[in-house]
């Protein structure tokens, strides 16, 4: 039975995620924040951890109980969207602070938690990203800073993946989704964006570490 971590399962992509794998016979660890979210997890069948990604001590804690785990995949869900406002606005240090700590800080830590764990396997280590976070395609400050966060997320993924060369890195982004993030007028459904990734997921080679596509499988402009 192959093993996947699903980081920021509570709601959303990352619940779709922990619902699609375990359908398909996978052993899913998912975290969540509380406790009504993780006995959600473990009614749908997932190995329920406690997780704040904003908080380093609670990431030494997911190690503990993690241990002697590898995986074949994680993903790392959990984000934040932040200020809607673009260029005119100043962002808040509050603002800016909490974006960029959950979205790159805490990826980067989790990184680094979960790379050996995912070597050990020889799997797949995947971050949630965005078409936002392409700066060739930028065409709008709208939500500057989750544009900023994103991009540095790519950034971060792309450079680390030459440091594990025994993990296939990859930055997903999900598309324009109706989840509490995207929005009742995003033309997407979790369920449809989730299985479009985990086909790409499957379809990634070592060799393409570090890629950034979409959930179509289209390679994005970095």
């Amino acid at each position: 039975m192959p093993n996947a971590l699903i980081i920021g399962a509570s709601r959303g992509l990352g619940h779709e995620f922990v619902r699609q794998l375990a359908g398909q016979g996978w052993k899913v660890f998912a975290t969540a924040r509380n406790d009504a979210a993780l006995e959600e997890l473990r009614g749908v069948g997932a190995h329920a951890c406690k997780l704040d990604v904003a908080r380093p001590e609670s990431l030494a804690g997911l190690g503990w109980q993690l241990d002697g785990e590898s995986f074949d995949l994680a993903i790392y869900v959990a984000g934040v969207f932040g200020p809607r406002e673009g260029a005119k606005s100043a962002p808040t240090r509050q603002d800016f602070d909490l974006v960029m700590h959950t979205n790159v800080l805490g990826a980067m830590q989790a990184l680094l938690l979960v790379a050996p764990m995912v070597e050990a396997a020889k799997g797949k280590l995947v971050f949630i990203s965005s078409d936002m976070a392409s700066i060739a395609d930028a065409s709008s400050s709208y939500g500057w800073i989750y544009r900023s966060s994103k991009a540095a997320l790519n950034m971060a993924v792309r450079s680390a993946a030459s440091d594990y060369p025994g993990a296939t890195f990859a930055v997903l982004s999900p598309g324009w989704v109706r989840t509490d993030m995207g929005g009742e007028n995003a033309p997407l459904e979790a369920s449809e964006s989730v299985a479009g990734m985990l086909d790409v997921i499957a379809g990634l080679k070592p060799e393409e570490s570090g890629a950034y596509r979409n959930y179509a499988g289209k390679t994005m402009p970095w």
